[in-house]
């Protein structure tokens, strides 16, 4: 009974993406307490993570994360009514824990189980949820009212969410796992700061960068043409004032260099 309601609620139609943000205000003063928070401490210790480590190290401690998180993956592989998904997301688990040494290196992949990524707000995308406002939390960055439920669900199915619940340590240390991921998250985010160059409002660009990443999550890296022009907006936008307001923005940033 159960495994019929999962694959019924998995043939949902999805709902089509919002574009709208009613929530503008709030989340442009969360978007800039964030980025204080990431130019004062996250992105430092994430500098200072990339000076002590080789592109070989990092990629190393990459693939242990990816695997341990592994189950997240396959449990939303079964939630979708996806059983053939789930078991070749099993059989990449069981692979690099035992012979790529606790995740350690990728056999997998060589043995044709590419990596693969799930959650629970994909999840409830396909069971055909609509995703609700665009949302900026504090510290976690961009999110929905749809995509908020993966972060206490996707949790329950963490191993190192469970690790920090059933050990106790000084200062939190039980949680320094955790912590150390997401450093290695920001590491990896430095390499496409450069995109950010010369962008005329950071906020949007996040915002609509994110949305456009969800769509292509929700359907498998293949989204619908239609549903990727109504997210760029392109029968709205007037291109001439978005290129006039670019130039204005680029002048003013080089007469702030000139002055400095």
């Amino acid at each position: 009974m159960l495994a019929a309601s999962v694959a019924a609620l998995a043939g949902c139609t999805i709902a089509k993406p919002r574009t709208d943000d009613p929530w503008e205000g709030f989340n442009r003063k969360m978007y800039a307490f964030n980025d204080a928070a990431d130019k004062a401490v996250i992105r430092p210790v994430a500098v200072g993570y990339r000076k002590i480590t080789s592109p070989n190290v990092r990629r190393v401690v990459a693939n242990f994360f990816a695997n341990i998180k592994m189950p997240i993956t396959i449990v939303n592989d079964v939630l979708q009514g996806e059983p053939r998904t789930a078991f070749r997301n099993t059989g990449r688990f069981a692979i690099n824990t035992t012979l790529g040494f606790i995740g350690l290196f990728d056999p997998a992949s060589e043995m044709d189980l590419p990596p693969n990524n799930n959650d629970f707000g994909v999840t409830l995308a396909k069971w055909g949820l609509p995703e609700g406002p665009y949302l900026v939390l504090p510290l976690v960055g961009s999110t929905t009212i749809r995509d908020v439920w993966r972060l206490p669900v996707d949790n329950y199915f963490d191993p190192l969410y469970w690790y920090g619940r059933r050990n106790d340590g000084s200062f939190l240390a039980e949680y320094s796992p955790n912590l150390f991921y997401l450093v290695t998250l920001r590491s990896r985010a430095i390499d496409a700061e450069s995109l950010l160059e010369g962008v005329y409002d950071p906020y949007v660009f996040y915002r609509d960068a994110y949305r456009q990443r969800r769509l292509y999550d929700i359907y498998d890296g293949q989204p619908p043409t239609e549903l990727i022009d109504q997210m760029q907006g392109t029968d709205e936008a007037d291109v001439d004032e978005l290129l006039k307001e670019q130039r204005a923005y680029e002048q003013q940033r080089k007469r702030d260099a000139e002055k400095h």
